[in-house]
């Protein structure tokens, strides 16, 4: 299995979270997507831990968990890797250079951007293009990541049945799906547009330009701070807790006493990265912000961030415009939409 290479004519996104693992599966006909089957299965306490999987028996179980769910036909996937285990730079290297000479130069400039031995990780590489400062030369993004973050990623595939094909950068993966938002009804490429993914414990901040993802952060926030919130209030187990999150009941103070505290929590993470953001670009302001992962649907917290930014929220589905195979439950796939934003990105891998 190649790091961040490889193609297959149908290809199993698969998202693993800290909570959850989710899974997708497209086709495409002529210039149109498909939806042929989705599943998230909830994962045990401690299986995923700081963006590494720490149990592959436990994800491989949710992961055969999730296909039997979803019905999925694939037996390929591509799984992402992100946050402090991944180093992306890009380089500029001369355009005459043959693929060898490539290969030779992009080995001497990993050594000189990557603090860890390079037998210790997986690279890659991939020409994005003629530089804009010279004719003679090209733009390549050199990506690397710990061999043991994708090698527990490749375990916990095969220990779901599957077959690790490709294994992506999350931050591509997001560029994707986002491609197939249209913000107020325009095309997203021609937005300067943040992308919050507020999963259970991890909060990644993407922001793209002209389609292309510039900024990345991520934060130790996330939906489950609400959760524990929820438990210390009304003495309730968590598991207990999260439910009632997700399906009401909660008694009449919890929206002002509960979630308005932790929408004004996520305002000030966000606030706090856009600024470092602004202070390191050319750019000063947003024209979009889209909300995406398990908590980006909580009643008003679009509203929260939108105001407090001054740019309109949305939160994300990237599956607006497609067609939706029969056995698809539409209802159940509208609620997971915005958590399925990274898997839809893996997803469409498999069809460029």
């Amino acid at each position: 299995m190649a790091l961040f290479n490889g193609r297959s004519a149908t290809l199993l996104g698969l998202d693993i979270g800290a909570s959850s693992v989710k899974l997708l599966e497209l086709s495409r006909k002529g210039d149109r997507c498909r939806v042929e089957s989705h599943a998230v299965a909830p994962l045990p306490p401690n299986a995923v831990a700081e963006r590494n999987v720490s149990d592959v028996e436990a994800v491989g179980e949710a992961i055969k968990r999730a296909r039997r769910r979803g019905g999925c036909r694939a037996r390929q996937a591509v799984v992402a890797v992100a946050g402090p285990a991944v180093i992306a730079k890009t380089i500029e290297l001369e355009a005459a250079l043959s693929d060898q000479d490539m290969e030779r130069r992009i080995a001497e400039e990993a050594d000189r951007y990557i603090p860890y031995p390079l037998d210790e990780v997986a690279l890659d590489f991939e020409v994005q293009g003629l530089s804009e400062s010279s004719p003679d030369k090209v733009d390549v993004l050199l990506a690397a990541c710990r061999k043991e973050h994708v090698e527990s990623r490749a375990a916990a595939l095969r220990s779901g049945g599957l077959k690790p094909a490709v294994v992506d950068l999350e931050q591509h993966a997001v560029e994707r799906a986002f491609a197939l938002l249209k913000p107020l009804g325009r095309q997203a490429d021609e937005w300067v547009a943040a992308v919050l993914d507020l999963g259970a414990t991890v909060t990644g901040l993407s922001v793209l330009a002209d389609g292309q993802a510039i900024f990345a952060q991520e934060q130790l926030f996330g939906g489950r701070l609400l959760t524990e919130a929820i438990q210390r209030r009304y003495s309730l187990a968590f598991d207990e807790a999260e439910l009632a999150k997700k399906q009401g009941g909660l008694p009449e103070d919890y929206p002002e006493a509960v979630l308005s505290p932790f929408r004004e929590t996520a305002l000030r993470q966000l606030s706090r990265s856009l600024e470092f953001f602004f202070s390191t670009s050319r750019y000063n302001a947003l024209d979009c912000l889209v909300l995406a992962g398990g908590s980006a649907a909580l009643p008003g917290l679009a509203e929260t961030l939108g105001e407090g930014l001054g740019a309109p929220a949305l939160i994300a589905d990237p599956f607006a415009d497609m067609d939706l195979a029969r056995q698809v439950d539409a209802e159940a796939l509208a609620a997971q939409a915005p958590a399925l934003l990274t898997c839809c990105g893996l997803a469409l891998r498999g069809l460029a």
